[in-house]
């Protein structure tokens, strides 16, 4: 069996991301391994009018975004380094922003060498996974590390 040492651990600050971070703060307490919990920011789109002009006087812009979701991701993060310290383990804490939040979860798994990767799932089916799509899935489908999904 693999001795696991670095994990990612993805999270959206949702109920069922902050329980597969607490699974992650488990196993990564018994293997004495370091958390790494990531959240991804969509880029900034301005609000567009029906013919496709953008609105800008409606106090949404690119600062307000930024400062809104960067609050959000602070939160959602520190939830899962609160768990993380209660199993007394290391843990970075990293937003990033990407279109893709698969892609931006492989490519933080790269580049912090993480050898596990431990997230949530929905577990949509049917219409509802095809039409919503899945991050899980994505990543699943595209990583070359091992993923552990909780439900």
């Amino acid at each position: 069996m693999p001795v696991y040492k670095h994990i990612l651990v993805p999270t959206d600050g949702s109920k069922l991301s902050l329980k597969a971070a607490r699974e992650a703060a488990a196993l990564a307490r018994t293997l004495k391994a370091r958390i790494t919990a990531i959240y991804v920011i969509a880029p900034y789109m301005p609000v567009l009018e029906s013919e496709g002009a953008i609105l800008h006087n409606y106090g949404y812009d690119e600062r307000t975004y930024a400062k809104a979701t960067e609050a959000h991701a602070v939160a959602a993060l520190a939830k899962v380094a609160a768990f993380a310290a209660a199993a007394k383990v290391k843990c970075t804490e990293v937003h990033v922003i990407g279109p893709q939040p698969w892609d931006a979860i492989l490519k933080a798994a790269k580049k912090g060498k993480c050898d596990l990767i431990v997230m949530a799932s929905h577990g949509r089916k049917g219409l509802a996974s095809l039409f919503l799509g899945s991050e899980t899935q994505k990543v699943l489908a595209h990583s070359a590390i091992p993923v552990l999904v909780c439900r």
